[in-house]
């Protein structure tokens, strides 16, 4: 059944039952159990391949033609992503989010309990479900694809671990042991062994700035990314900025206490960690050097990045104000 509560708002559920190894489905099972415990009738719609959160928020924003609505995304933060995308030009749409990945860094930057049942409580108990209107990235690819994120994109190493890591049978395996962030662990060291740093270009805001042997580029909505690591310690989804973090001239065995240290924000303090803000990036790379966004490998560089400021309505317990 369709649900309207308080202000009219209407309500749906995207899950991801893959996400974390199908335990998304046992979060999903609660959620639905507090649901009926509330006599709150709702419309679920469930992922089945990649991209497929994306379309269904899209079909549903199009459906309501500018009628308030609430799309809860449950899941990871690639979820989140392609929800985000889906929704992303509809003002009327509001987004949140139910922790129930092996991340789930949105949760973390913008407030969000770690317990599923509590995430929703909170949301449910928003007055008239409330939402600020929240700063996106946009990252505008060579071929002319357009794609938002709303945590962080990066550029280089941190990028071909994502993608690893989302391509390995590995972190199916240690999420079912609730090891799933050990995945990155291990493929960050097979990465330092393998990855070759590149002589990367970047621009912000007309000013460029060239790395002869650069390991990665961050650009972050907010702080975190990676499952917790706080890579932008000052990054704000509500400034009209951006937060970059470039890391460079730095040797293998030094870049794994940056990551180590990254935990706690503790990195900036590393020469050869250089950070900036702005609101246009462009970054090239002397190779074509792996992206990501919001952990989910979107192509190859070169790109351009902008900030958009107030774009998108999310309910959270994160403020603007």
């Amino acid at each position: 059944m369709m649900m309207r509560i308080k202000n009219g708002t209407k309500i749906y559920f995207i899950i991801n039952p893959q996400a974390k190894n199908g335990y998304c489905q046992k979060v999903w099972s609660k959620i639905e159990q507090l649901l009926l415990e509330k006599g709150i009738s709702y419309e679920a719609f469930f992922t089945n391949y990649r991209g497929h959160a994306k379309e269904i928020a899209r079909k549903l924003a199009e459906k309501e033609e500018g009628r308030k609505t609430l799309i809860i995304a449950v899941g990871g933060d690639g979820t989140m992503h392609e929800v985000v995308n889906g929704a992303a030009s509809f003002q009327h749409v509001n987004l949140s989010y139910i922790p129930g990945g092996s991340g789930n860094d949105f949760s973390r930057g913008f407030g969000i309990p770690k317990d599923p049942v509590a995430a929703l409580n909170q949301l449910l108990n928003k007055e008239d479900l409330e939402a600020t209107l929240t700063d996106l990235g946009k990252v505008s690819k060579k071929d002319g694809e357009a794609i938002y994120f709303i945590n962080n994109m990066g550029v280089g190493l941190d990028a071909s671990i994502a993608r690893e890591v989302n391509e390995s049978k590995i972190k199916g395996y240690l999420n079912r042991l609730s090891l799933g962030k050990l995945a990155y662990v291990y493929f960050l060291l097979k990465n330092l062994v393998t990855f070759k740093k590149s002589a990367m270009e970047i621009v912000i805001d007309g000013k460029l700035s060239t790395y002869e042997n650069a390991w990665f580029v961050s650009v972050s909505n907010q702080p975190f990314y990676g499952g917790g690591m706080k890579i932008s310690p000052n990054a704000s989804p509500f400034d009209d900025q951006l937060n970059i973090t470039v890391v460079h001239k730095i040797s293998r065995l030094k870049i794994l206490f940056v990551f180590i240290t990254v935990f706690w924000g503790g990195h900036v303090a590393f020469k050869g960690v250089e950070a900036f803000t702005g609101k246009e990036i462009r970054i090239s790379s002397l190779h074509p050097l792996p992206v990501h966004a919001d952990g989910e490998d979107i192509g190859t560089t070169p790109l351009k990045v902008i900030t958009c400021h107030r774009l998108l309505p999310i309910s959270s317990n994160a403020s603007g104000q």
